[in-house]
C-alpha cells in the first residue's frame, strides 16, 4: 500500500434529465478526517452517503465537498396574489377618504412583499430521484479522483522522506566517527582541565578528580543515542515502504528523532560533533514538516 498526501483536488460533471451537476473536493491537513458538506435546498439525502463513503476510503484530512446543480429549462412563473392585493387596495381606498394622498401606482402596488409571487416550476419525483442517484456516482468519481491524487502526492513525499533518513544516516556515521566523541579523548580533555586546576591549587584530590573525570565521561558518550537513533531509521524506512496511513506513527517517531538529537548536542563539549548535532537537528525538523502531509 503507497503513502498518501493528506492534499488533494478534484472535480466531477454529471447530468441527468433536466439536471446538470457538479462537485467540486478539496482535501486538506487535519489531525483526524471530517467531511464538510454544502449541498443546495432538496439534495440533503445525500449528505449520509457521501460521509459513509469517504470515510471508508480516507482515514485523514479535512475534504470540503460541494455540489452545485442548475435546472434546464426551469423557468419560473410570476403570479399575482388576488387576495393580498384585493385587501391593499381596499386599504388604500379607505385611507384615501381620510388623508390628502396620491392615489397608489402600479408598480408601487406591485412592489408591497406577497402581492407578487414567484412559483417554481413543479417537480417530477422520478426524475429527481434518478438525478440524486446520477450525482452520488458522480460523487464516487471525484472521491476517486481525489484518493488517486493523495496517493500521487503521497509517493513524492515517500521520497522525501526517504531522502531525509538517508542524511540523518550520514550525519549519526559522521558523529560516530568523530574523535571528539571517543571516551579516551573526553577523558584527555577533562585530564588536561584537572591537571590545570592541580596547578593553581595544592587541596584537590587527585584520585577523586580523576574518578570524577572517568563519570563524566562516560556520561558524556552518545553511543545508546546513535543506536537508537538508527533504530527510529529503520522503523521509518519500514513504515514509509509498508505505506497506508502511517502520519501518525511517524509524526511520534520524529518527535523521537528530535528527542535523541536533542540529547547528543547537550552531551557534546566538542564543536564538530555539535556542528553535526545541529544539521541533524535541522534534518529531522525537515523531516516533521513533511510528515505532517502524510494520512
Amino acid at each position: 500500500m503507497a503513502l498518501s498526501s493528506m492534499t488533494g483536488f478534484a472535480r466531477s460533471h454529471g447530468a441527468s434529465g433536466p439536471y446538470t451537476f457538479e462537485w467540486e473536493l478539496k482535501s486538506v491537513n487535519a489531525k483526524g478526517f471530517d467531511l464538510r458538506l454544502r449541498l443546495p435546498p432538496g439534495w440533503d439525502e445525500l449528505e449520509a452517503f457521501a460521509k459513509k463513503r469517504a470515510a471508508e476510503v480516507l482515514s485523514r484530512g479535512t475534504v470540503y465537498a460541494n455540489l452545485s446543480v442548475k435546472r434546464a429549462n426551469a423557468v419560473s412563473t410570476v403570479r399575482i396574489n388576488e387576495d393580498v392585493l384585493s385587501a391593499i387596495v381596499r386599504v388604500a381606498g379607505e385611507l384615501a377618504g381620510k388623508i390628502d394622498a396620491v392615489a397608489p401606482s402600479i408598480d408601487g402596488l406591485l412592489g408591497i412583499k406577497g402581492v407578487i409571487e414567484v412559483v417554481d416550476p413543479e417537480s417530477d419525483e422520478a426524475e429527481d430521484k434518478a438525478a440524486r442517484d446520477a450525482a452520488a456516482a458522480a460523487f464516487e468519481q471525484a472521491l476517486a479522483h481525489l484518493v488517486e491524487m493523495r496517493r500521487r502526492e503521497g509517493v513524492t513525499l515517500g521520497q522525501i522522506l526517504i531522502q531525509r533518513m538517508d542524511e540523518i544516516e550520514r550525519l549519526a556515521k559522521k558523529a560516530e566517527a568523530a574523535p571528539g566523541r571517543k571516551p579516551e579523548a573526553i577523558r584527555a580533555r577533562l585530564a588536561e582541565q584537572v591537571a590545570a586546576l592541580l596547578e593553581t591549587s595544592e587541596r584537590f584530590d587527585p584520585d577523586r578528580l580523576n574518578q570524577e573525570a572517568i563519570l563524566i565521561a562516560t556520561k558524556a558518550d552518545i553511543r545508546e543515542e546513535l543506536d537508537r537513533i538508527a533504530s527510529h531509521v529503520a522503523q521509518a524506512r519500514e513504515m514509509i515502504g509498508k505505506g497506508g496511513p502511517v502520519g501518525r506513527r511517524l509524526d511520534f517517531l520524529a518527535q523521537e528523532f528530535n528527542r535523541e538529537v536533542n540529547t547528543c548536542c547537550s552531551k557534546s563539549n566538542d564543536l564538530e560533533l555539535t556542528q553535526t548535532g545541529l544539521e541533524m537537528k535541522n534534518v529531522v525538523e525537515q523531516f516533521r514538516e513533511q510528515v505532517q502531509n502524510l494520512e
